[in-house]
């Protein structure tokens, strides 16, 4: 699997650090001629070596500009970027005593970088075109006036001291742009690796809901055969005439009742009765009557909730986010000892929902393995969907889910989700004040 974003913030990373080694190089080239015409008193082509620099400038200014694009920028176009450098050495070189040049040495520089970021044909490429331009500047190229040199120093060990200048130049950038692209891409394929993960749990999770709508699908018909058959014995004279039976059937028409609102809300978290249920509403009323089910089916011993929103967000109740919610709430009370608190808030433009619980807490393997599929302290199989689902919904629809210990003991777990993922109208930002004197804030303790 390719990620094509992945890949272009990669091949972006290469191309701006061409650029700061480009930058590099036209620093080292003007502090360069500086140094042989000011100080060696040798005199150098000024104005054609300083349109080069002028050039390569350029180049980078064009460089820059392409990166703000989210295109890939490809191979062909980072071995032009080598090349570009190549050809600018190249005409150095010609000016300032062609092979004869200490410098001559950088192009390997060139070579190794594309060794690097280059596929094997483009890397010959730049083989091939460097050489030849060393083979061209052994016998052409303009040689330097060593007439006016005012050192006592012979012109070999001048050459020699600038063949160690180069060498420890060459050295530096090496070893400071070779490991920054090799970081670069080992965070590609860290990423990549990420992907491949997260393809491998999005199936998961569309098997488990094409099972869960088929088993709601299948449980349909029995359910309703239940249904009848109850039915028909409250009217029977010997269930009539026993309260202790009609009190029996009444709980079994209630637990069947609850099993067919069961498979309803499966068949609406698949989608297939969205429409018709979908309905508006406020931000703190959905999440206000949300934990109001919840606590009516599961009884916590002590629930702290606190609703902290007090903006007015219109948006679209979605089942599949509740469940999601339901499935921590269940863990934290599951976890808890005697109170799980839940507390809800707007940041930003997202919305915020912490769990917390005085529970033992997330041990050291749990919170390494967080939202993985079957990885749950608790004994039984098929334990530790819950939170893999809640992390693949929230992921889904861009938000994010964190575990962690409290300092005084117990879990904490926070969930952030956009809050354009539930508004009705989709742009973000859609947020209304209450007129003044009102709130949605709600706090109780059960």
């Amino acid at each position: 699997m390719t990620d094509l974003s992945t890949d272009a913030d990669a091949s972006c990373r290469n191309l701006r650090l061409l650029i700061a080694l480009r930058w590099v190089a036209v620093a080292g080239q003007v502090f360069a001629i500086a140094i042989v015409q000011l100080w060696l008193k040798i005199p150098l082509p000024i104005t054609e070596m300083g349109l080069v620099i002028l050039l390569l400038m350029g180049l980078n200014l064009l460089s820059i500009r392409r990166c703000t694009r989210p295109r890939t920028v490809s191979d062909v176009e980072l071995c032009a970027e080598l090349l570009a450098d190549v050809a600018a050495l190249t005409i150095q070189l010609y000016l300032s005593g062609g092979a004869t040049n200490p410098f001559i040495s950088l192009y390997l520089l060139q070579v190794i970088l594309g060794a690097v970021l280059l596929s094997p044909g483009a890397t010959w490429v730049i083989v091939g075109v460097s050489s030849a331009c060393f083979i061209v500047l052994m016998r052409v190229y303009r040689p330097l006036d060593m007439a006016g040199f005012s050192h006592h120093l012979p012109a070999m060990d001048l050459h020699t001291q600038g063949m160690f200048l180069c060498f420890l130049l060459a050295s530096a950038l090496v070893v400071l742009f070779v490991t920054r692209i090799n970081e670069n891409l080992r965070r590609r394929d860290a990423r990549l690796a990420e992907l491949r993960q997260r393809a491998v749990e999005e199936e998961h999770v569309v098997r488990m809901g094409l099972l869960a709508s088929g088993a709601a699908h299948e449980l349909g018909t029995p359910l309703s055969t239940l249904a009848v058959i109850l039915n028909d014995w409250r009217h029977m004279p010997k269930f009539h005439d026993d309260a202790e039976l009609v009190e029996e059937l009444d709980e079994m028409q209630a637990a069947l009742a609850r099993c067919k609102a069961i498979v309803s809300h499966i068949l609406i978290a698949a989608g297939e009765t969205r429409g018709e249920r979908a309905r508006r509403t406020t931000l703190s009323t959905f999440l206000n009557d949300m934990v109001g089910r919840w606590t009516d089916s599961r009884r916590p011993t002590a629930l702290d909730y606190r609703n902290g929103i007090d903006t007015r967000v219109e948006i679209a109740s979605d089942s599949v986010i509740e469940q999601a919610l339901f499935n921590v709430f269940d863990n934290a009370l599951e976890a808890s000892r005697t109170q799980v608190s839940i507390a809800a808030e707007v940041l930003g433009d997202d919305l915020l929902v912490r769990v917390t619980d005085d529970g033992p807490g997330f041990s050291p393997e749990a919170l390494l393995h967080f939202g993985t599929p079957y990885q749950s302290s608790k004994a039984g199989a098929g334990r530790g969907l819950g939170l893999f689902l809640a992390v693949n919904v929230l992921r889904k629809l861009g938000g994010a889910i964190a575990a962690g210990n409290r300092a005084e003991g117990g879990a904490r777990v926070e969930l952030r989700l956009p809050i354009r993922a539930l508004a009705v109208d989709a742009a973000p930002g859609t947020h209304h004040p209450h007129p003044a004197g009102t709130s949605d804030e709600a706090s109780h303790v059960a």
